[in-house]
């Protein structure tokens, strides 16, 4: 990595979540596996703010008070709840990616047996596919 990659942040800029149902793994360009925790948030239910994620939310999991629940997301490999799926998501890349200007570009997987349906719902308006190829 380069001095100008340093500081314009295009050494790390290329990530990759792998979303699992009980782990996520985030893997950057160029320094591997950066990132492996539980598929877990631990969220206030009567404001829906997010007090914990990954392997802090995991480690409350029974053990939360009655307005705080901490949830998997993600069900046999497809995404359950969407919003909560996306703060985690949030959370992990800002995580690992530390730069404020340069904005990561991110691949997420699923799993190949996903219904159109499933396919669809996982993609957001501010994606676009790799190469302009429709998926």
């Amino acid at each position: 990595m380069g001095i100008f990659d340093y500081f314009t942040g295009f050494g790390g800029r290329d990530m990759a979540v792998d979303l699992g149902t009980a782990n996520t793994l985030v893997y950057v360009r160029g320094r591997g596996i950066v990132l492996s925790e539980p598929s877990v948030v631990a969220i206030d239910q009567a404001t829906g703010d997010v007090h914990a994620v990954g392997l802090e939310a995991k480690r409350m999991l029974g053990r939360t008070p009655g307005s705080i629940s901490a949830i998997r997301p993600l069900k046999d490999g497809v995404i359950a709840d969407f919003d909560v799926t996306e703060q985690m998501l949030r959370h992990f890349i800002q995580k690992v990616h530390q730069h404020r200007f340069a904005h990561p570009r991110v691949v997420v997987c699923v799993p190949s047996g996903v219904t159109g349906v499933e396919k669809r719902a996982s993609r957001r308006r501010h994606c676009r596919p790799v190469h302009g190829r429709p998926t």
